[in-house]
């Protein structure tokens, strides 16, 4: 017969039909899968359409020592961040930089109007206070990473401070233990906490050891307290001035920037009744560089820069007994011992109402004992870890953080299209069976 095969041959031409008939399922199998997934990253990028990868918000351009080393970093490393200040004259405008994207969005509710409708992965700030009072989180932003701009402790943010961030980058154990502990009290999830060291410190000491020595001064006394009814200015006021300007030295007050706007009514009346002099001046500086350089001591009360003076400049500290209020703070809390008033004692000499006659006698002490080098090197230990690494570890947490934030959706967005329920709708699904 003409189409005849005999039974060998249609057994191989049977198993090769099957074969290709295989690889043909195979392949259109491979290529469904393929489709697939591209269409499901295509719906991850649709639905991140608009949304900037780093946001980093400044309230004022004085927080661009902490901001600026980690700027460096992410535009050395190629990182694509929006940079937005409330300061129109930010030195981050004029940077220059490639990948950082340097924007001025006003001040107060303009500003936070733009915050509140951010779309981001990551919003970095140093700002205290999301979602306590007008700056609210935006459900357009994955997620809230706070940096203090001060080594010392984390519950001298005024109340609730730091809650509803979902990440704190930190310089020391205590902080942790203290937001831990705030977290327990206030029933509040855990925050993710990663000790990374202080960026803005590193970059102020490798500035110090740039500019090496300066130049010879006569003996000077730098007067740099915090805000607030518990603050120096607040509780010594006139007193205070008075003793410094009798010891003959000269004198630099340098109030804290908030004075400028919650204490205008006392500063005005100071710096009309103390007004600049060759004995005293008043200092604005956006840039505190200058004054902590060319300062012999520091007095202060429980402001962060204490430790800055300290910690990186070496020099000896005297600090003010203003019966501190933990009231406005998170401290009111805790009912540990604050990191700050046990380390103060160590680092210098402290000042109180029946010394003010005798503040000349007492600087000169503080001057001239050598006591206190060690104390600087115990507290360093504790409060500037990873020294000279800041940056690098911020800018390695940022990065990290978002790779896990797009993988964690990616696998969100795979796992809603194979109908897969949630332990919660599940456990809503048993609930309502169960009224029923």
């Amino acid at each position: 017969m003409l189409f005849y095969i005999d039974p060998g041959t249609g057994s191989m031409l049977f198993t090769i039909l099957i074969a290709i008939l295989g690889s043909l399922v195979y392949f259109l199998r491979d290529a469904r899968l393929k489709i697939g997934s591209l269409l499901r990253r295509n719906k991850v990028e649709e639905a991140r359409e608009g949304k900037h990868p780093f946001v980093f918000f400044s309230e004022s351009k004085r927080y661009w020592n902490t901001f600026g080393p980690i700027c460096d970093e992410m535009e050395k490393r190629g990182q694509e961040v929006l940079y937005l200040t409330e300061s129109p004259d930010d030195p981050a405008l004029t940077k220059g930089y490639s990948h950082i994207h340097c924007e001025y969005i006003g001040e107060g509710n303009r500003a936070f109007a733009k915050l509140n409708f951010l779309k981001a992965d990551i919003l970095f700030a140093t700002t205290p206070g999301l979602d306590v009072y007008q700056w609210k989180r935006s459900k357009d932003v994955s997620w809230y990473v706070h940096l203090p701009h001060a080594p010392n402790d984390i519950t001298l943010y005024r109340m609730f401070g730091l809650d509803y961030y979902d990440a704190v980058l930190l310089s020391g154990e205590y902080q942790v233990r203290q937001i831990r502990t705030l977290e327990k009290l206030r029933n509040l999830p855990a925050k993710e906490l990663v000790i990374t060291g202080i960026p803005y410190m590193d970059s102020m000491k490798q500035r110090l050891e740039t500019a090496g020595a300066g130049a010879s001064h006569e003996r000077t006394v730098l007067l740099a307290p915090s805000w607030g009814e518990s603050a120096m200015l607040s509780r010594y006021g006139e007193r205070i001035l008075r003793a410094l300007l009798d010891t003959g030295y000269h004198i630099i007050v340098r109030p804290h920037p908030q004075s400028f706007t919650s204490e205008k009514e006392m500063l005005d009346r100071l710096m009309k009744a103390f007004p600049d002099s060759s004995q005293l001046e008043w200092n604005r500086d956006s840039d505190n560089f200058d004054v902590l350089s060319r300062s012999d001591i520091m007095i202060s009360d429980f402001s962060g820069v204490i430790f800055d003076y300290a910690l990186v400049f070496d020099k000896p500290i005297l600090y003010a007994d203003t019966a501190f209020d933990s009231a406005p703070y998170d401290a009111c809390w805790i009912s540990d011992e604050l990191w700050t008033f046990r380390v103060l004692p160590t680092l210098g000499e402290q000042i109180t109402e029946d010394r003010l006659p005798r503040l000349k006698d007492v600087i000169d002490h503080c001057l001239a004992d050598t006591k206190y080098r060690e104390a600087r090197d115990q507290a360093r230990r504790e409060t500037w870890f990873y020294e000279g690494e800041g940056a690098s570890r911020v800018a390695d947490y940022l990065i990290a953080c978002r790779e896990k934030l797009l993988s964690d959706s990616r696998k969100e967005t795979v796992w809603k299209e194979k109908g897969a329920v949630s332990v919660s709708d599940n456990q809503a699904t048993e609930k309502g069976e169960s009224e029923a």
